[in-house]
């Protein structure tokens, strides 16, 4: 199957398991807001890849529906915690959920979710279950770890390179590479195909995550999130930490005001971005997407599947790391 067929299979299975989650249960003020953040669009990249990794290794997608859709109420539940820690006011361009209804809200209906995501694994045989969740409990952690590194950085000055790199591999790319090996348990591969797929989805979540701190800042309204949210909320992503490296000192002082500033202005944004394009960061982190794009590939190289297979890998890749939303 093609992409775009996995994603609407997916979204029918969503749909179909609203009588779990949807906003007709009660207390609706519980699942209404799960519902909500559900469908709110985006890409469904990571249950596409949970469903993508299954057919690849010749497994029948429909069995890995349950862990694509655990995968994706764990995703969004770290998103509608996340936007608290935030103060984010949009997701894919709509009201966040604590901002909707309210920040007590968005915590209780995040916890359901959580505690939803490993109830739909509960629908695998015992042998499929021992292997998924180990791996998924791992990756929770991993997510709570990259968060909160995520957290500490905003009062730092000195965070360097490969520590943000860390930070992202836990908080972003460990989600994608889980979501890649639970297909490939999901359809017996062997050990060293499920490993490999894991170490692809690791590159792959890198240069995903790049390419989200870029167009927090070059991205259009479409990008569906605050443009230059990052900014606003001093975060060290990788553009920011190269910047505070390249700048001159007169420059760097003037960017360190900024950073220090509480001040949520497009004055503070606009500022921002043209320290970004004066020192070319704009340039640098594409470079560095499109290495992490590469590196993803040559985990491809090694896989037990045929040319065809790996070639829908490759294009997947590559259709995200141009991607403008």
């Amino acid at each position: 199957m093609n992409i775009e067929e996995l994603k609407q299979s997916f979204i029918a299975y969503l749909d179909d398991n609203k009588n779990i989650y949807g906003k007709e249960i009660e207390p609706k003020n519980l699942y209404a807001p799960i519902e909500y953040i559900l469908n709110l669009g985006g890409k469904k990249l990571r249950p596409i890849l949970t469903l993508l990794s299954c057919d690849i290794f010749n497994g029948s997608y429909k069995n890995a529906l349950d862990a694509a859709l655990a995968i994706e109420m764990f995703h969004n539940f770290t998103l509608m915690h996340d936007d608290i820690m935030d103060e984010a006011p949009l997701r894919r361009g709509e009201t966040t959920v604590h901002h909707k209804w309210d920040i007590n809200t968005g915590i209780l209906s995040g916890d359901a979710m959580m505690i939803l995501s490993y109830q739909f694994l509960e629908n695998y045989d015992a042998k499929t279950y021992k292997k998924l969740v180990p791996l998924f409990n791992k990756t929770a952690l991993e997510v709570c770890e990259g968060q909160q590194m995520d957290m500490d950085f905003e009062s730092r000055e000195n965070v360097i390179i490969p520590e943000y790199i860390k930070m992202i591999k836990l908080k972003t790319a460990v989600l994608v590479a889980c979501a890649l090996k639970m297909g490939a348990i999901i359809a017996e591969a062997d050990k060293n195909d499920a490993d490999l797929i894991y170490d692809f989805g690791i590159n792959l979540g890198l240069a995903f995550q790049l390419q989200d701190d870029y167009l927090d800042t070059f991205g259009t309204k479409e990008f569906g999130k605050q443009i230059g949210g990052d900014i606003l909320e001093n975060k060290k992503t990788f553009l920011a930490i190269k910047l505070l490296k390249l700048a001159s000192e007169k420059d760097k002082k003037i960017i360190l005001n900024w950073f220090l500033d509480a001040k949520k202005d497009k004055g503070k944004i606009e500022s921002i971005r043209n320290f970004y394009l004066k020192y070319e960061i704009d340039g640098i982190v594409r470079s560095e997407i499109e290495n992490y794009t590469l590196k993803a590939f040559k985990n491809i190289d090694d896989l037990n599947i045929d040319d065809t297979k790996k070639q829908i890998l490759i294009d997947f890749g590559n259709s995200l790391m141009k991607r403008k939303l």
